[in-house]
Formats: structure tokens, sequence, C-alpha cells
């Protein structure tokens, strides 16, 4: 049938692109389908579908906690974007979004056995998206919600965790919180000090930051302060919304009003999550043997290299340096032990537990380079799970 409607074609644009080893390696995408049973005869078919199906999908319909045990969605987790606030690229929409959430669900199977599916949302309204969720969770046993603006995020997995009786996990907030509270249980076990010796200036008040923040409260660090575009967040500053509200108010002990760079004069810990710069005055400014977890990415707020002039301890979001925080680390075994013993949530204990575990895996080997360990070290996942699973039947959450 003819349009009229002019189609321009461009034969060689995907060849071209494809001379990109990272857009060969996207080509077709990186996951596929794969059955787990033979199909060889007549027999396995009426097995695997009619009729031998319906045996199973009536049993299902009786008592529907069985389809946990006879299909996929007990080991099962949707990842799910509306791309707004995609890696360092910022509200790029939900197509472009798609190689992440792929990515995402290949280091779901790949480092914790888990199978997850990507699904981008055309919708970024709250009440679309928690609606739009909700109808799809029947299919799965577990959400991982991924790269959501905030302050949206927050209410979406606040929402959706009300409603759902599966575990809700959006990443960009906890796994990055469980990572840095491993990290930094590390750096400061090195430095001889506790949590509750610290002082910490956070700078970033989106998602990672609010939950970073939120861990190291439950966890007992000794202060803790939080700075957004317009500076630090403190008890009656005005124009906050109700999460930095409510951050401002649990925080801040010193009352700083000022900048980071000023609330940074003498304390132990910089914790960077906003994409914005520090200078090296700034961290030269430090208490003695400073921390120092530069963790925006591509770019991070100062320099490794410069940071280590001062700092005892410096971490950064990037593979090329010592003490990557990558959440590949966390998330993988959070699900699988969460998954495994089918637990209805993920409590703050879990996400400790996972802490816990995963900066269990350094033990004393632990030095200035290595507060954390590889996300290819074949001890992670397992001790993540192990952990994960026995703090759910702890808290009372686990059904197996």
């Amino acid at each position: 049938m003819t349009t009229g409607v002019a189609v321009t074609t461009t034969p060689t644009s995907v060849e071209s692109l494809d001379l990109d080893p990272a857009f060969a390696l996207h080509r077709g995408g990186k996951l596929e389908v794969r059955s787990t049973i033979p199909v060889r005869n007549a027999d396995d078919l009426s097995l695997a579908y009619t009729p031998g199906v319906a045996r199973v999908c009536t049993a299902i319909a009786d008592t529907p906690s069985l389809v946990n045990d006879y299909t996929w969605v007990a080991n099962v987790v949707a990842v799910v974007s509306d791309g707004t606030a995609v890696l360092g690229l910022g509200d790029i929409g939900p197509a472009a979004a798609m190689p992440v959430m792929e990515g995402k669900a290949l280091l779901f199977k790949e480092f914790g056995g888990v199978d997850a599916v990507p699904i981008c949302l055309d919708c970024t309204d709250v009440d679309a998206l928690v609606e739009t969720v909700v109808r799809l969770a029947p299919s799965f046993g577990g959400i991982n919600l991924e790269d959501i603006s905030a302050p949206r995020c927050f209410e979406v997995e606040d929402r959706l965790r009300a409603l759902l009786d599966i575990p809700v996990f959006h990443d960009d907030q906890h796994g990055t919180a469980i990572v840095v509270l491993a990290a930094l249980t590390n750096a400061a076990r090195l430095t001889g000090r506790s949590l509750g010796d610290l002082r910490a200036v956070v700078a970033g008040a989106g998602a990672s930051g609010v939950a970073v923040t939120r861990i190291l409260l439950e966890a007992g660090i000794g202060d803790i302060a939080v700075a957004d575009s317009k500076g630090m967040l403190y008890s009656g500053r005005e124009g906050l919304n109700p999460v930095k509200d409510a951050l401002a108010r649990d925080t801040n002990k010193a009352g700083h009003k000022g900048s980071t760079e000023e609330a940074l004069a003498g304390a132990d810990v910089f914790l960077g999550l906003s994409g914005s710069t520090v200078s090296e005055a700034a961290i030269a400014s430090m208490a003695a043997d400073s921390i120092v977890f530069a963790l925006s990415n591509p770019t991070p707020e100062v320099h490794p290299e410069v940071a280590a002039k001062y700092a005892r301890v410096v971490a950064t979001g990037r593979s090329d340096f010592p003490n990557q925080i990558n959440n590949v680390l966390a998330f993988p075994g959070v699900f699988r032990g969460a998954l495994d013993v089918r637990a209805t949530t993920i409590t703050e204990n879990m996400k400790v537990a996972a802490a816990v575990a995963l900066a269990g895996v350094v033990g004393d080997d632990v030095t200035a380079e290595y507060v954390i360990p590889s996300p290819f070290d074949k001890r992670v996942a397992p001790a993540v799970t192990a952990a994960v699973a026995a703090q759910a039947r702890a808290d009372g959450v686990a059904r197996l």
C-alpha cells in the first residue's frame, strides 16, 4: 500500500555504528528468553502446554501461592524505569533507557542467578507509574525500580511497598546506600574509628544522597549533614520539599547553613552524590585521616588523585580507580536472598545486614585501596544473599 509519505533510509548508518565496539556488543540486545525444558515430541508438548498445563492452572486457581512453585514468578524480577534519571544522562526517555535496563537484567543474572525483565514505561506521572507496576506485579517475584527521578522516586517506591506483598527496591537509592555503608565501615575501621566517631558531609539530596544519609543514620553515624544545589539542608530552611524537610530535621546537628565546602572544614567524611565539584582547598581543610567518596560518574566531584593527597581513603564510582562503589555488589544478592525466602518486603534491617556482609568480605585484608571488594569477587553474592535471607526470617517477612 502506498501512503504518500516519503521515507528516508540510511543503509550504512547501522554498519557505521557497529564500528564502535559498544554498539557492536549491543547489536540485537543483550538478552534472550530460553526454555528450561525440552519439547522433543508430542508427549512433551502435551505436558508443557495443552492439555497438561490446564491441571497446573487449575491448581494455582485453587491455591494461588502455588504460582511460586510451578511458574517462573518466584525467581524473576521486573527492572522498571521511566527513563527520567538515567545514569549520568538524565531524562532521556524510556526507549533510550532500554540499553541500561537490559544491562541491569544482565547483571542480575550474571551476579545473582536472578532472571530479570527490563520494562521501560512511557509515563512519568506518579499515579500512572504506580498503577502500571501494580497491574504488572502478578508476573514477578520482585520489583527493581531504576532511574526514576527524585523526588517522584520516593513516592513511587513508598506507595508500591504499601500496595504489594513482594520486594520493591529502588536501586539508585538503596543499592548505593548499602555499598557506601559497607565501604565506609571498613574505611573507618582502617583509621581506628567507628561510624559513631565520624562527622560526614553529603553533597547531593537526590535519590542516592537521601538513601545514603538514611542508612548511615540507621547505622549510627556520629553526625551527617546534607547539601543540595542551594546549600546545606537545615531545619527551618525555606523552600524544602517534604523529603528534604524531613532530612533536615534528622541531620546537621552542628547547624551548618553555608556551602558544602564550608561544612567540610574539619569534617571526617565527604560523600559526593551530586555531579557538582569540590575544590582541592575544601578537601585539604578536612580532618586528619579523612575519607573521601567522590561518586559522581563519569566525573567525580574531586579527582581521586587530588583527594588522595589529603585523604586516607578515597573511593569513586569508576572502575579505573581503587574502591569502586558499584551497586552490582548489592542488588543481585539482596534480591537473591529475598526471593529465596519469598520475602514480602525488603526491610531496613535487611539492607544493613547486606552492608555488614559486604564489609565482611574484605575482613582483615582491609587497606586504603581495598575497603570494598571487587564485583568479580565470587564471595560477594553468596555472602549478601545469606545475610539478607537470614535477616528476612529474623524480621518476620519471610514465607519460607
